[in-house]
């Protein structure tokens, strides 16, 4: 039986993209795509034995070039590629967040700078993975926001459908208490003032893909006429990833 969420000793994020059905009856190819919190985290060789066991060749770092500094980054291994691609152009401490505010619409809000200010990356990372000829993993931090968002835009342009694209990112709530306690772990003289800290609820994602849609036209117009994308590549990316149709 194929396993969606793939135990590492220091990753609570990791896991499979595959399995999900498209709307021209293609499913996600198993063990070609994986999402994750930082691989920055993999300090052991127990883990980084998995990691090259799962036979990753690419790795996407979402993360600002000083989150990697401060961090860590995936360490060297033979025949790795590595790219790092800071989608994110407006950092925020979401542990300060104003518990006032409407946390989801916060968060979404933030999703639609990211789309706005991160088209060169955002771009550059889906060509990334449609051009590997080994499996890939993405990642920022905590495997919540910046990967949730090209999970979803990914999710979308290989025709799966929005219900399972949301419930894709609101597994990441599996690993919130443990997201929540490595923060406080890193930060033992502050106190977690937003109580949506490490929480990823699909109403997130929702938000996140209507505002492109009412901005944009669809998403789909926004990955074609606002990142790029060409037919060429796309075609490519669902090529690689979509399994055949079942008769």
């Amino acid at each position: 039986m194929t396993t969606r969420h793939i135990e590492f000793e220091a990753l609570r994020n990791f896991r499979d993209l595959g399995g999900y059905r498209a709307a021209d009856g293609r499913t996600v190819r198993w063990g070609l795509l994986y999402r994750s919190d930082s691989l920055g985290k993999l300090t052991s060789p127990a883990d980084l034995d998995r990691l090259r066991t799962l036979g990753v060749r690419t790795v996407i770092d979402l993360r600002y070039d000083w989150e990697i500094a401060a961090k860590g980054r995936v360490p060297e291994f033979d025949g790795l590629e590595y790219h790092n691609l800071s989608i994110e152009h407006r950092p925020y401490d979401q542990a300060e967040i104003d518990p006032e505010l409407d946390p989801w619409r916060y968060l979404a809000d933030r999703f639609a700078e990211v789309a706005e200010d991160g088209v060169k990356e955002i771009r550059r990372a889906l060509e990334v993975i449609a051009d590997a000829e080994a499996p890939v993993v993405f990642h920022c931090a905590s495997g919540k926001d910046r990967t949730g968002l090209i999970s979803a835009l990914l999710l979308t342009l290989l025709g799966v459908a929005e219900d399972d694209i949301a419930a894709d990112f609101a597994l990441t709530e599996l690993a919130t208490p443990h997201l929540v306690a490595e923060w406080q772990a890193a930060h033992p003289d502050r106190t977690l003032r937003w109580p949506g800290y490490g929480r990823a609820p699909e109403t997130v994602i929702r938000l996140a893909l209507a505002d492109l849609a009412t901005r944009y036209g669809s998403v789909e117009a926004y990955l074609t006429a606002t990142l790029g994308l060409d037919r060429t590549r796309i075609d490519a990316l669902r090529a690689r990833l979509l399994t055949e149709p079942t008769v």
